[in-house]
């Protein structure tokens, strides 16, 4: 079955798709670079290699409760929607940044998810509070 941001229940677990638009574009910005400054072409580079291991191995699943957050299968972590103050992903119309704080801290991730579905799990799990 596929999910559709118009298809999400509140029932539903929904987990994620990957996203490696934001690794890629670091990593075909990195080689002209190259011809210029091999130090910083070699950071961007290996900065874009990591967002998209992170891309391939890091899971969003937004449950009735929490946003859970997966490597691969272990849950290495849980953020109740209870303890969420706000959240926010910069630039909408090219997010590159997803921001939420909590009761006790503040949380930035890079979008390496489907925009569109994060976008509409966060609107229906977690309504903004601004």
């Amino acid at each position: 079955m596929t999910v559709t941001p118009s298809s999400i229940g509140s029932t539903q677990t929904v987990e994620l798709a990957p996203s490696y638009v934001i690794p890629l574009i670091l990593v075909a910005v990195s080689l002209p670079l190259l011809l210029v400054q091999k130090v910083v072409s070699l950071a961007i580079a290996l900065f874009g290699l990591f967002l998209m291991y992170q891309a391939a191995t890091i899971r969003l699943k937004f449950t009735d409760t929490a946003l859970d957050v997966y490597r691969q299968t272990e849950l290495i972590r849980r953020f109740p929607y209870q303890e969420w103050l706000n959240w926010r992903i910069f630039w909408p119309s090219v997010p590159i940044l997803f921001y939420f704080k909590e009761v006790k801290s503040i949380h930035f991730l890079p979008v390496l998810f489907d925009p569109k579905m994060l976008q509409a799990c966060l609107e229906q799990r977690c309504p903004r509070k601004d």
